[in-house]
C-alpha cells in the first residue's frame, strides 16, 4: 500500500453530518480518505462520498484560471456557452477589475435594488461572512440569500416563531438516548447516511422505537415499529390528529404548558377539528396508526423528531415544521437529552452560512436587518456611516430572479450555486438568466448558470482551504487546507477581500484595513465579536471536536442541547394551524404526485459528484414508481418514459420499485439530462417563500429510445 507522506484531518464537503476526515497525501495528491474513530460525529464511519468522491477536484473538466467571456452578452440575448472558445483565460487583476468596474456602473446608475448575491452552502463561515459583508456595506443591499431557501427555510421561520431559534436542538448522537423517535420527510440513510447508522444502532442495541412518516417507503421503514404512509402534502391533519390524541387523552405535561408556553387555548381549539378520522380521509393513513403513534410519542420518557427536506418543500412548509413543533412543546418532549426538535441540514454549511448572516431578512446571528438596533450594530461593526445600512428587507433566492427586469434585479453574483439546476420551475429561470445585464460565477466548474456568466473566477476546492464549517449538530469544525489550490484557483475569503477591495477604491473612501485579513481565523473572530453564539469560538479550541454554538465566552465548553431552562423568545409558542392542500392536486390529466430529492451517490445540483467517479456508481436520472402504478400504463423496469408537468416535459428510464407508494412517484434532481426542476412549480410558502418541491403533479407516458437519446431538454445543454 502507497505510505502517506503526509495525513490531515478536515472536515467532509458533503452533507450536514460534517464527518472527519483524513486526507491521506502523497507528492501532493490525495489518494486515501479514512476517518479516525474517536471522531465524535463519525466514529471512524464515512459514506460512499466522504471515502470516495474527492477526486472531482482533479477532474480536467475543472477550471483554474479566471476567465472573461469574449464578447458581452446583452440582457435578452445571454446564452449558455459551454464552448471553451467562448471564454479567454486572464489575470486576477484584469478578472477583478473588471467585475469591479462592471459592478459599479450598474450599482451607480440603478442604486442597491439592482443588486443581487447568492451565497453558498458548501462555503466556509468565513467565505459566507465576508460575501454578505460586501454587499451589504458596500452596495447597500440586502438582497442576499443562500440554497437554505430551497431546502429548509420553513423549518427556520417555524422555529423563530415558535421558539426564537432556527437549529436543532439536540445532537443527532443522543438519538440512542432516545425512547421514541420520529422520523419524517427525510430518507435518513441517502441523505445523511452516518446519523442513519446512528439511528439503526439506537434501534437494534438500545431498544429504541422508530416512528416513519413517509410518502415513500425508504429503508428505515424496515426498522420502525410504526409506518404512516402519508399522502404528500397531508403533514398538518397528520401531526395535529396526534396532537388532537393527546389532548383528548390527556398524554400533554400541564407543568410544562403552564410554565414554559403560551398561546396554549388557542392552540387547543384549533386542534378539535384534527380527529384521527378527518385526518385520515385527507392523508390516507390508518386512523388507528395515528393513535398508536401519538400514543407512543407521548408516553415515552424522552421523545425525539428528526425531519429533513419532506417536511419544508412545500407551500405550507412553515405550517408543517410548526405541527412538528406543536408536538414537541404539548408533551415538553424538548430541553432535555435525547429529546427535542431536529432539522437534518443538508449541505455541509447551510447551517454555518446562516448563521453568518447569508440571508435577505438578517444580518450574522439572524438579527434582522429592519431592527434599528441590529443596524447600527452593524454599521459601527463595519465603520458605515449611521442610517448607512439599508433597512428594508432583501429578496430571496426564490424572488431575486423574478425580480429580473428593468427596474429591477441586473447584476448577480452566484458563489458555488447552481440555480439552473435546483430553482423550480427551469424554463422561468432560464428566461431570467437571460435577462440579466451582468452575472460572475465564483465556482470549480462552469455548470448550467455558470455558463451564462460573463466572468468566471475559479475558486479553491475544500481540502485547498482553511476555514470552518458548521454542522447539522450546531458543531462549528475545522476545514484545513491539505493540498495547494490547482492552477490558480484561490480561496473564495481572499477572492472577495480582493474584490472587495477594487469597489471601495471605486466608490471612495477606502478603507481597505476592514478587508485585510491575514487567515480566515481573524475573519470569525470579527463576526463573534457582534454575533454573541460564536463570541466563544475560536481557531485555537477547535482542534480536537470543534465546539456546538452557542458559545458564549472564550472558556464555554458549548452546548450539546438548547431550551434546559428557557427559549430564547422566552415562552414556546403554540401555533394554531389550518389544513391547506398542495397548490396543485392530481387529476384527470395529470394523475402522479412528483416528489424530488436525493440520491446516496449524488449531492444537490451535481457540480461535485457529476465530476467524480460518483457518477459511475449511478450514471443517470431514474423515475422511482410503484409496480401497480407501472403495471397499469404497461411500463416495465428500465423502460423509457416521459414525465410531463404544466411547465415542461423530460424523458428519462423508469426503475419500478417498492420504495414508492402507489399515486407517488419520485425522480433525482441531480442530472441536467432530465432535469428534475424542469417540471417542479414555483408556487412558494408565503412566510418562508420556500417552493415547492415535493408535491407537483405529473403525467407518465411511455418513451422509446430514441427519444430517451435526444431527451436533453433545450433549456439544459449539458456541462462545460
Amino acid at each position: 500500500m502507497l505510505k502517506a507522506e503526509n495525513v490531515v484531518t478536515t472536515t467532509c464537503g458533503y452533507c450536514g453530518v460534517g464527518c472527519t476526515l483524513n486526507l491521506h497525501i502523497q507528492d501532493g495528491f490525495i489518494f486515501r480518505v479514512t476517518s479516525p474513530f474517536d471522531s465524535p460525529v463519525n466514529h471512524g464511519n464515512l459514506c460512499v462520498k466522504g471515502r470516495f468522491g474527492y477526486d472531482y477536484i482533479y477532474n480536467k473538466q475543472r477550471v483554474t484560471t479566471p476567465l472573461i467571456r469574449k464578447t458581452r452578452q446583452l440582457p435578452g440575448q445571454r446564452t449558455q456557452a459551454f464552448d471553451r472558445s467562448e471564454w479567454r483565460e486572464v489575470s486576477w487583476d484584469e478578472a477583478l477589475d473588471y467585475t469591479a468596474d462592471r459592478l459599479i456602473e450598474i450599482y451607480r446608475r440603478d442604486g442597491s435594488k439592482a443588486m443581487a448575491v447568492y451565497s453558498c452552502a458548501k462555503a466556509t463561515n468565513e467565505d459566507n461572512y465576508l460575501l454578505q459583508k460586501m454587499y451589504r456595506a458596500l452596495f447597500r443591499t440586502n438582497n442576499i440569500d443562500h440554497c437554505t431557501r430551497l431546502c429548509h427555510a420553513a423549518s427556520v421561520v417555524a422555529l423563530q416563531m415558535a421558539v426564537g431559534s432556527a437549529a436543532m436542538s439536540n445532537t443527532s448522537a443522543e438519538v440512542i438516548e432516545s425512547d421514541v423517535f420520529i422520523l419524517t420527510g427525510s430518507n435518513v440513510t441517502e441523505n445523511h447516511p452516518i446519523i442513519a447508522l446512528q439511528m439503526k444502532k439506537a434501534i437494534e442495541k438500545h431498544g429504541v422505537k422508530l416512528i416513519v412518516v413517509d410518502p415513500r417507503r425508504i429503508e428505515m421503514v424496515d426498522y420502525a415499529a410504526l409506518y404512516l404512509p402519508i399522502k404528500p402534502g397531508s403533514d398538518v391533519p397528520v401531526f395535529s390528529a396526534m396532537a388532537h390524541v393527546i389532548l383528548k387523552e390527556n398524554l400533554h405535561n400541564p407543568g410544562f404548558i403552564a410554565n414554559r408556553t403560551e398561546n396554549f387555548n388557542a392552540f387547543r381549539e384549533s386542534m378539535e377539528k384534527f380527529t384521527p378520522e378527518y385526518a385520515e380521509a385527507i392523508s390516507g393513513v390508518d386512523r388507528n396508526l395515528i393513535i398508536e403513534a401519538a400514543r407512543m410519542y407521548a408516553t415515552a420518557g424522552k421523545s425525539s423528531i428528526f425531519w429533513a427536506l419532506g417536511i419544508p418543500e412545500s407551500t405550507h412548509g412553515t405550517a408543517n415544521a410548526l405541527s412538528l413543533i406543536n408536538l414537541a412543546l404539548l408533551t415538553g418532549q424538548i430541553g432535555r437529552r435525547g429529546t427535542g426538535l431536529n432539522p437534518l441540514r443538508g449541505q455541509n454549511n447551510v447551517q454555518g452560512a446562516s448563521d453568518s448572516g447569508a440571508m435577505p431578512w438578517h444580518y450574522p446571528g439572524y438579527q434582522l436587518v429592519d431592527v434599528e438596533e441590529n443596524a447600527r450594530r452593524w454599521e459601527e461593526a463595519w465603520n458605515i456611516e449611521p442610517g448607512g445600512l439599508n433597512r428594508v428587507r432583501g429578496l430571496t433566492t426564490t424572488e431575486i430572479l423574478s425580480a429580473v427586469h428593468p427596474g429591477g434585479v441586473r447584476s448577480l453574483f452566484i458563489m458555488g450555486e447552481n440555480p439552473m439546476m435546483s430553482e423550480p420551475n427551469l424554463n422561468h429561470t432560464r428566461k431570467k438568466m437571460e435577462e440579466l445585464e451582468f452575472l460572475v460565477a465564483q465556482d470549480l466548474f462552469i455548470n448550467e448558470s455558470g455558463a451564462f456568466a460573463d466572468v468566471f473566477l475559479p475558486a479553491a476546492a475544500f481540502a485547498e482551504k482553511d476555514g470552518t464549517f458548521t454542522n447539522t449538530d450546531r458543531r462549528v469544525q475545522l476545514v484545513k487546507q491539505a493540498i495547494p489550490p490547482r492552477g490558480q484557483a484561490r480561496a473564495d475569503w481572499q477572492i472577495i477581500c480582493d474584490l472587495a477591495k477594487r469597489l471601495e477604491k471605486r466608490l471612495g473612501p477606502a478603507q481597505s484595513a476592514f478587508w485585510d485579513y491575514s487567515h480566515p481565523a481573524e475573519i470569525l473572530e470579527e463576526m463573534g465579536r457582534y454575533v454573541p453564539d460564536y463570541a466563544g469560538v475560536k481557531y485555537h479550541r477547535l482542534e480536537k471536536a470543534g465546539l456546538q454554538t452557542p458559545v458564549p465566552t472564550d472558556d464555554h465548553p458549548g452546548t450539546p442541547y438548547l431550551y434546559s431552562q428557557s427559549f430564547p423568545r422566552g415562552r414556546g409558542k403554540f401555533h394554531p394551524l389550518e389544513y391547506v392542500p398542495n397548490s396543485e392536486m392530481p387529476d384527470d390529466e395529470y394523475p402522479f404526485v412528483l416528489s424530488t430529492g436525493r440520491v446516496l451517490e449524488h449531492w444537490h445540483g451535481g457540480s461535485m459528484t457529476r465530476h467524480s467517479w460518483m457518477d459511475d456508481l449511478f450514471p443517470e436520472a431514474l423515475l422511482e414508481i410503484n409496480s401497480d402504478d407501472a403495471t397499469q400504463l404497461g411500463i416495465a423496469n428500465g423502460d423509457p418514459v416521459r414525465v410531463t408537468s404544466r411547465r415542461g416535459s423530460i424523458a428519462l428510464r423508469a426503475s419500478v420499485t417498492p420504495k414508492a407508494n402507489p399515486g407517488v412517484v419520485f425522480i433525482p434532481f441531480h442530472f441536467w439530462e432530465a432535469a428534475a426542476n424542469i417540471l417542479t412549480t414555483d408556487a412558494l410558502d408565503p412566510q418562508a417563500k420556500i417552493p415547492e418541491y415535493k408535491a407537483g403533479v405529473v403525467r407518465i407516458t411511455r418513451a422509446n429510445e430514441e427519444e430517451l437519446t435526444n431527451a436533453v431538454a433545450p433549456q439544459i445543454r449539458g456541462r462545460y
